[in-house]
């Protein structure tokens, strides 16, 4: 039976494992943080670590009988496999598809779809998902097959050893590079929003001019740290949001004396302009530098086609 109970006031800022552990007395912390470890407990329907910290507000969901793994089912569910190694898969994750079943959702997922083409992967928390990537972005994504790969990624992911690249089409101009060190937390408006907090969690972003697109750009985005809806909200809090976000340019943002057929179809655009293009990593044992790439998809890259032919004459 799954529990749910929101974070209260006084212990805004804490870590996950804390509040749980205070607001579910019948078990210990150290049996908390296990749970959270084996996706036992969600934190608003999203998998997280122990050392996250919560806001009032935030859901924290437990269930002590069964791993909420054990309520996946197979399922046929269409994404391209890049690669297969014997620790792990390299997904190219299509837009609109859901990572894993929450609430409201039991199945049509990556992680059924994970289950179906991979049994093996029933054994292991979240199928062998260690990261993620938004309902609407597309691209390359890791799927570990063991859990001694499993827990040598994520321990990389916490020490910042992975390198994760994407490329974004947006609004507005920069010239070269920028960073943007700005901590994010959940919208006090809208649970289901990020937003740029003060006491929110340190969030760092880099990006760099692919290419100017008159008055958009296409940019490459690189995360140091990984919150969510982080690309998202950084490039909308300077200014520069992602063509197609519903969520952090819900006006849908269009330049000055932008032409009317490229102003309906930057508007109809069906989602974000955004695509994990590159990962990289060191191996384990060999600890050998690998690099994945997923390609462009054929949205994005008619998208960019449009802007290219009304400013560029290409």
């Amino acid at each position: 039976m799954t529990i749910t109970k929101k974070v209260p006031q006084n212990m805004t800022s804490m870590r996950l494992d804390k509040v749980s552990s205070e607001i579910f007395t019948d078990y210990s912390r150290t049996q908390i943080k296990k749970w959270i470890n084996d996706g036992r407990i969600l934190l608003n329907d999203e998998f997280a670590t122990p050392k996250e910290k919560v806001y009032e507000n935030d859901e924290i969901q437990i269930n002590p009988i069964e791993e909420i793994k054990t309520e996946w089912t197979k399922e046929k569910i269409e994404f391209e496999v890049l690669e297969e190694q014997k620790n792990y898969l390299i997904i190219n994750k299509p837009y609109d598809l859901v990572m894993h079943p929450g609430a409201g959702r039991k199945n049509g997922t990556l992680a059924n779809g994970l289950l179906y083409r991979f049994p093996e992967l029933k054994k292991l928390p979240r199928a062998g998902i260690v990261h993620r990537l938004d309902k609407d972005t597309s691209g390359v994504l890791l799927v570990a097959r063991n859990e001694n790969f499993r827990n040598y990624f994520v321990d990389q992911l916490q020490k910042r050893n992975i390198k994760k690249k994407y490329l974004a089409v947006v609004v507005g101009n920069i010239i070269g590079s920028l960073e943007i060190n700005e901590p994010i937390g959940r919208d006090k408006k809208n649970r289901t929003k990020m937003s740029i907090r003060s006491d929110g969690k340190e969030a760092v972003s880099y990006l760099k001019l692919n290419e100017g697109l008159g008055k958009y750009s296409l940019l490459d985005v690189i995360i140091k740290t990984g919150r969510t809806h982080q690309i998202r909200v950084h490039l909308a809090s300077k200014k520069l949001p992602i063509i197609g976000d519903k969520s952090y340019n819900p006006s849908s943002n269009i330049s000055k004396n932008t032409s009317q057929k490229l102003m309906n179809i930057i508007r109809n655009f069906p989602r974000q302009a955004l695509h994990s293009s590159q990962l990289e990593f060191n191996d384990l044992g060999s600890n050998k530098s690998l690099s994945y790439c997923a390609p462009i998809p054929d949205d994005i890259k008619n998208l960019i086609k449009q802007l290219k032919k009304e400013y560029l004459n290409t």
